[in-house]
């Protein structure tokens, strides 16, 4: 093809198809289609992805679920602000919120027991990355994400706020402790 000809033969879909080209749509496609068969696998069978619940909610519905679980579980305190370390038992529902520029409360969870983790955002979106474990989930406002959880090593984590929510971002680190 070239610039020289007429605008009515520069069209490129006016054009055959030449057999090696043909060849390498067909790999790309197969391909595409075998990769998009592996993520609905990885989901299913794989620990790739965390399996979610969503629901709308409301600020004042999801501060007043965590105040009442911090009431109910708090053991001591930490850091300068007095935030609460919450110790729930197994099989509870535990919330965690997150906030310009800290998560709140600080979670205290029993090695292999089973909990169910609520999370949302009250201002702006933030990012739920617990670390080293890897798990991100995005925090968006109005919405309450549940996650099934059960820690399976003792420690220290760290949660990090990934998605940029401002000017205090790079301070919005949180904790959770694994006994």
């Amino acid at each position: 093809m070239s610039a020289i000809l007429p605008p009515s033969e520069r069209l490129w879909i006016k054009h055959p198809i030449d057999r090696v080209e043909g060849t390498w749509i067909v790999i790309a496609l197969t391909w595409c289609l075998i990769m998009f068969a592996m993520m609905v696998g990885w989901h299913i069978w794989g620990t790739q992805n965390l399996s979610t619940e969503t629901y709308r909610t409301t600020p004042e519905k999801f501060t007043a679920a965590a105040q009442a679980m911090v009431d109910k579980y708090t053991v001591r305190t930490e850091t300068d602000q007095k935030t609460p370390v919450v110790a729930p038992p197994p099989g509870s529902d535990v919330y965690l919120l997150a906030r310009l520029w800290n998560f709140w409360p600080i979670l205290e969870l029993e090695k292999g027991k089973t909990y169910r983790l609520h999370l949302t955002a009250m201002d702006y979106n933030h990012g739920f990355s617990l670390q080293p474990a890897n798990i991100n989930i995005q925090m968006v406002p109005g919405f309450e994400h549940v996650v099934t959880v059960t820690p399976n090593q003792s420690g220290q984590y760290s949660i990090v706020c990934n998605e940029f929510c401002g000017i205090g971002h790079h301070q919005m680190v949180g904790r959770l402790y694994v006994k």
